[in-house]
């Protein structure tokens, strides 16, 4: 499997921890930046650059650090298509993507150790989506309030009196 990672200014040294400890799984890891080194990579940044490489079909998933995991989980599903899970056990982890089909793991560097963090990432990546009745029915009115929120927006935008 194909996975990105990316991390802003407080996450980049768990990613390259998670880098390091899940690169004997044989996923191909891609690193798509955040390296520490700037204060001002902020996390929204690195979410739509994750998101993008998803809906662009260069990964299948992505992890995403930042201080809490918060901001980054917001951020990445803005994007229509990304269903991002801040999760901070396992369980959730593996579950998210079982039946809620996520495709982003999000997490809090300043938040969890890094064996759970490779617990987390492991049990992520190892999970699938059930295609049960009830989540694909579930999975659909995602994307429906997805499709929704973008014609509001459209209209919106149309109508500059709102």
């Amino acid at each position: 499997m194909r996975i990105a990672f990316a991390a802003d200014h407080a996450g980049a040294e768990l990613k390259s921890e998670l880098l390091a400890r899940l690169a004997p799984l044989g996923h191909e890891l891609i690193d798509l930046g955040g390296d520490g080194s700037n204060p001002e990579d902020d996390y929204p940044d690195f979410a739509r650059a994750l998101g993008l490489a998803i809906l662009e079909g260069r990964a299948e998933r992505g992890i995403l650090v930042c201080g809490s995991g918060v901001g980054a989980s917001i951020a990445a599903s803005k994007i229509p298509g990304i269903r991002a899970g801040l999760c901070h056990d396992s369980y959730s982890a593996g579950q998210g993507v079982e039946h809620d089909d996520m495709n982003v793991l999000a997490l809090g560097a300043r938040v969890i150790g890094i064996e759970t963090a490779v617990s987390c990432a492991g049990n992520f990546l190892a999970a699938r989506f059930s295609g049960a009745t009830r989540h694909v029915r579930r999975i659909g009115k995602i994307r429906a309030i997805e499709e929704e929120t973008a014609r509001l927006e459209a209209l919106s935008s149309a109508n500059p009196n709102h």
